[in-house]
């Protein structure tokens, strides 16, 4: 590469690392919106969550001020299903606030009495949700609630936040051990004069922020709009001992000069100095890998490539000689290619494993486009659903082409393509939502919406089909070496050559090259950070894709190397052998960072956790697979046969 490539190339990483710090993305299919002086702004509810309880509830699931049944009927959002998937469900709320006007404290609703409004069975519910750390979530102008992280280091450049505030205090975590109701909440709503409209009196808004107070309304008539209002100096309200529940909130409004519409998001996506510090450890850590596999690859390579060179200048009566120095692999060359035992299963997990690849690889270009924010909720999920359903046809080609090479041609094959990943998905996710529905999660999707997936389903096996047709009238790959009819000996081989052993060692090193990364992901999906740093992810993924091929090249060279020309498993389960390691990273995260304490939440996180290890398996496994396939091709059509 010239010096224009180099910097071409610098100028492209450097581009994907700064756009997620940056933010600036302008989102297509979002649009500012500027309100006047007065002009009422609405505040959407969004579903309870938490990192413990794990399934989200609906905002109205606890006893708390609602709209009647047909405003909430008539503000209902329509959800996607990737939405509906995350457990998002927005909702009208009660909550008001209008442009630049302040309010010290508004009463939500009627004040709810025990026996009356307020049932002792609305109380037991309510402190379930305090005590498993459920949190609220609202929503204005498309912008979610947060609130500063508790443990946040004032001394940062950026101060972490955390989305939604939590609905109350444990009673392990309370002065008198006496769960806390946070019935108050301080809103804080920043706001932002454009340029372009600076001839109008109107304002566009660009942070939402809250500080819950926990406020034992023994007078309501203290919480008066424009009357001083100071729920510090009041007494928190305890949830076992209260008779009345008063909800009440305040709305403050603060002008920010510093931050725009396009870079609102920044102060919930921007990761803390650590953070960042900690990503580019990641990265340095797993180029690190890569290098020592580049450098162990390059001298293989530079070692067999030499020993050609030297058997092609000698003279008939040196290479006698030299035939006996060769390394074994050489030797194989009738046998290289013969077909494996299982040959069309594992051109089903290869296929099924290009599908998971280009469909992690386009979802990752969009988001690295910005077309992705978290702005447009489930935007993430229908992508990778979209994607997958339209890269069935790729799986059904890539599959169809082995089964050709390996003369194992069959349409039974290629419905068990069809069948066997998304089958699998379906039939855990099925188990999950009958869970889901006991719990009453709005995760929970309606049976008709069940059917919908069962109809996506059988459009994935259609493409795939479609696909093996493409793939079935190409011509057969061709081969560098014809297979014997007799199969060769292979010698004894030793016990730490063994493909299971092989694979626990290799498999080590692609895990090693992404678990700094996978932290990241994994706060991302089950604490409720927003993961939106895809420019490392990028990196990552880029030195994931070269660690799987060159770790699958090196435990396949040595074990032709050893006259074992089995190789066509050992290829594919070398890298995915890595997804074993993700599996007990995740019982290790399970154990020691959640708080998870009960059955049907732990069922559905290693439920999930499953899926995502199979998918990891599939697409690390069909790396190394396709990279040492094709680097079986270049030394054996190097090799002299006479």
């Amino acid at each position: 590469m010239g010096g224009g490539g180099r910097a071409a190339a610098a100028t492209l990483v450097a581009a994907l690392l700064a756009q997620p710090a940056a933010g600036s993305w302008y989102v297509p299919g979002v649009s500012p919106r500027e309100y006047a002086e007065g002009e009422l702004v609405e505040i959407f509810a969004n579903s309870l969550t938490s990192t413990q309880g794990l399934f989200p509830y609906g905002f109205y699931s606890i006893k708390q001020c609602a709209p009647d049944g047909g405003t909430l009927a008539a503000g209902q959002h329509g959800a996607t299903l990737g939405e509906v998937l995350w457990g998002d469900q927005i909702e009208p709320s009660l909550y008001e606030a209008a442009m630049k006007t302040e309010v010290q404290c508004r009463i939500l609703c009627a004040p709810m009495k025990l026996g009356d409004a307020f049932s002792a069975a609305d109380r037991e519910t309510l402190l379930r949700r305090v005590e498993a750390r459920y949190r609220g979530n609202l929503v204005v102008d498309n912008l979610p609630v947060a609130m500063e992280h508790p443990l946040a280091s004032t001394t940062s450049a950026h101060i972490p936040l955390s989305i939604g505030y939590p609905l109350g205090v444990p009673a392990k975590f309370a002065e008198d051990h006496k769960a806390k109701l946070y019935n108050h909440l301080a809103l804080t709503i920043k706001y932002h004069k454009p340029d372009i409209v600076q001839d109008k009196e109107s304002w566009r808004i660009v942070g939402f922020s809250v500080v819950p107070h926990s406020v034992d309304h023994a007078a309501p008539a203290d919480c008066q709009p424009t009357m001083q209002f100071s729920p510090e100096t009041i007494p928190a309200l305890s949830i076992e001992t209260a008779d009345t529940l008063t909800w009440s909130y305040s709305v403050t409004w603060v002008e920010d000069e510093a931050t725009v519409w396009a870079t609102r998001w920044d102060s919930i996506l921007r990761a803390a100095d650590s953070e960042e510090n900690t990503h580019w450890f990641s990265i340095v850590n797993s180029s690190l890998v890569v290098l020592f596999l580049s450098a162990l690859l390059a001298f293989i390579l530079l070692r067999a490539v030499r020993r050609d060179f030297i058997r092609y200048s000698l003279h008939p009566e040196e290479e006698v000689d030299a035939i006996k120095e060769e390394t074994g692999w050489k030797l194989c060359h009738g046998d290289v290619f013969r077909v494996p035992k299982r040959a069309s299963l594992l051109a089903v997990l290869v296929g099924t494993g290009s599908q998971l690849l280009c469909t992690s690889f386009i979802v990752l270009v969009f988001a690295l486009f910005g077309f992705l924010s978290p702005a447009n909720r489930g935007s993430l999920l229908n992508a990778l659903l979209l994607m997958f359903y339209l890269g069935a046809g790729h799986a059904g080609y890539v599959t169809a082409r082995l089964i050709k090479l390996f003369k194992a041609q069959s349409w039974l094959t290629i419905a068990g393509l069809g069948g066997l990943f998304p089958g699998y998905c379906f039939a855990v996710y099925f188990c999950l939502n009958l869970l889901q529905w006991q719990k009453n999660a709005t995760t929970a999707i309606p049976f008709v919406t069940l059917l919908a997936l069962v109809c996506f389903w059988g459009g994935i096996a259609l493409l795939c089909c479609l696909g093996a047709v493409v793939g079935f009238k190409r011509d057969v790959e061709t081969l560098p070496c014809h297979v014997t009819t007799v199969p060769r000996h292979i010698p004894p081989q030793p016990t730490y050559m063994s493909t299971p052993l092989v694979s626990l060692v290799a498999g080590l090193l692609p895990f090693g090259a992404a678990y700094i990364e996978l932290a990241f992901i994994m706060g991302s999906l089950w604490q409720g950070r927003v993961y939106y740093v895809f420019g490392f992810l990028a990196l990552v993924f880029l030195i994931l894709a070269v660690t799987c091929a060159e770790i699958s090249i090196v435990t396949v060279y040595f074990q032709l190397t050893g006259e074992d020309y089995h190789w066509w498993w050992r290829a594919f389960a070398a890298p995915a052998a890595s997804a074993a390691y993700v599996w007990l990273y995740s019982v290790w995260y399970y154990s020691r960072v959640l708080s998870i304490h009960n059955f049907s939440a732990s069922v559905l996180y290693f439920g999930y956790m499953s899926i995502v290890c199979v998918y990891f398996a599939l697409t690390t496994g069909t790396l190394g697979f396709l990279a040492t396939f094709k680097f079986v091709k270049v030394i054996y059509s190097h090799v002299k046969i006479d």
